[in-house]
């Protein structure tokens, strides 16, 4: 009997529609909610609409998790089509997406959920990773779970913030600290733990214009590791010049180690927390 294998993943993981549509990963969309309004992750609001909003009215969004229900449903269809379904979830301590989808998959022998300790581009790359799995060996669903599982401890996940006015009026520091930094200029690097289950922290404070920090970042970042896997390392933003994101291409890819460096913009759950003018490298080791 011939092996069906879908990968389905959180809309956290950035990698945006033509690519995931290409790949034929099917997506399940966090909720965008303002008061009453609940919106679909890229699907029925964007980020150019909460930072249009933000700006105009000063309402920043709430993130919701995919219910059960909505997993349930996404998962039967594919099951009822005959395949076995790898799902790569949102990091289990950032959101309950996690544990929703576990729940959902509860009562099917043939849905496997990952938890992918990560968010953004770090769950999308154990994505592509398992697209590539089930494309380039006979691995089973559970195996290519399992490989994914243990691969999820090797990416490395961080971002640079033009200024901290989004995660101070989401309440995630004070008015003060926004205040210093954007006085003195300073850059912090958000750094994702997968050890901790996706846990963050701010790194090095950089100080400085984006454009000159950034690049600093990227060279600092790179050189803390020495295997890299050389599949591909993934540059995200949100609302960063072309000029910028270009360098980053070019500093990442002068090591000569990455076949496939694909850059991706940040979706609305990452956009409500972080804003404009964020970027950041993803990669793994081995």
């Amino acid at each position: 009997m011939t092996r069906k294998i879908r990968i389905t993943a959180d809309s956290t993981c950035d990698l945006g529609k033509d690519l995931t549509e290409k790949l034929g990963v099917d997506i399940s969309p966090l909720h965008i909610v303002y008061g009453t309004e609940s919106y679909d992750d890229c699907v029925d609001i964007f980020p150019a609409d909460i930072i249009k909003r933000y700006s105009e009215k000063k309402e920043l969004p709430k993130t919701a998790a995919v219910s059960v229900g909505e997993y349930i449903e996404m998962f039967k269809k594919h099951v009822d089509e005959g395949y076995d379904i790898v799902h790569i979830s949102l990091g289990s301590s950032i959101s309950s997406s996690h544990q929703n989808a576990v729940a959902a998959a509860a009562d099917m022998d043939n849905v496997f959920v990952v938890d992918s300790q990560n968010l953004s581009t770090g769950s999308g790359l154990l994505v592509l990773k398992a697209v590539d799995m089930v494309n380039n060996t006979e691995l089973s669903a559970k195996e290519i779970a399992d490989t994914i599982t243990e691969a999820a401890s090797k990416v490395h996940m961080s971002f640079v913030l033009d200024d901290l006015e989004f995660l101070r009026a989401g309440g995630r520091c004070s008015m003060l600290a926004a205040l210093g930094a954007n006085l003195l200029s300073i850059k912090p690097c958000i750094e994702v733990d997968s050890s901790k289950g996706s846990a963050m922290s701010v790194g090095r404070k950089y100080r400085g214009k984006l454009e000159k920090v950034v690049p600093q970042y990227t060279r600092e970042k790179l050189s803390q590791y020495t295997t890299f896997d050389p599949a591909r390392a993934i540059i995200v933003s949100r609302d960063v010049s072309e000029e910028i994101t270009a360098n980053v291409h070019e500093i990442v890819s002068s090591l000569g180690i990455f076949k496939e460096i694909l850059t991706a913009e940040a979706h609305c759950t990452i956009t409500s927390h972080c804003g404009a003018g964020t970027i950041g490298v993803c990669f793994m080791t081995k």
